[in-house]
C-alpha cells in the first residue's frame, strides 16, 4: 500500500508539472515579447546583431555591463541614458532616450538581450523592474 501511495504521488507530481509554466517557458515567452519590442525599439542604435556602432552606442551582445551592472542595465532602459559608461573596456558617453516601456516590457526587452547574441543571464522579472527608481 505505501509503495502505491508513494507512485500515486509520484505520478501525480509528474502530471500536473506539465501543467505548470517552467521558468525556461517564462524565459521564452518573454523573449519572444522582447524580441518584437528590441526590433521596434533598439534596433537602430544597438544593431540586429546586438554589436552597436562602434565609438558610438555600446554594444549588447557579449556586453560585461549587462551581467555586471544589472540595475544600471535596467535603469537605462526604463528610464534612458546620459553620460559615460565602459562597456568592455570601451567609454561611451552618448544620450539614450527614454523608450517609454512598461516595466514588463523592460523585463521582457532585458531577457531577449541578456540570452541573446551568446549572452546568457538570468531572467528578469517585472518586480525585479519595479524596484528599479529614477
Amino acid at each position: 500500500m505505501k509503495k502505491l501511495t508513494i507512485s500515486l504521488i509520484a505520478f501525480a507530481t509528474l502530471s500536473f508539472s506539465f501543467l505548470l509554466p517552467s521558468q525556461d517557458d517564462e524565459l521564452a515567452k518573454s523573449m519572444a515579447r522582447g524580441k518584437v519590442i528590441y526590433e521596434e525599439k533598439c534596433i537602430t542604435c544597438h544593431m540586429e546583431n546586438g554589436q552597436g556602432i562602434p565609438s558610438v552606442f555600446p554594444p549588447l551582445a557579449g556586453s560585461d555591463y549587462l551581467l555586471q551592472k544589472r540595475e544600471a542595465a535596467i535603469h537605462a532602459i526604463k528610464f534612458g541614458q546620459e553620460g559615460e559608461i565602459v562597456v568592455n573596456g570601451t567609454t561611451y558617453n552618448n544620450f539614450m532616450t527614454p523608450p517609454g516601456l512598461t516595466d514588463a516590457e523592460v523585463a521582457d526587452v532585458m531577457n531577449y538581450i541578456l540570452n541573446s547574441w551568446g549572452n546568457s543571464g538570468p531572467i528578469v522579472t517585472v518586480d525585479e523592474v519595479a524596484s528599479v527608481k529614477e
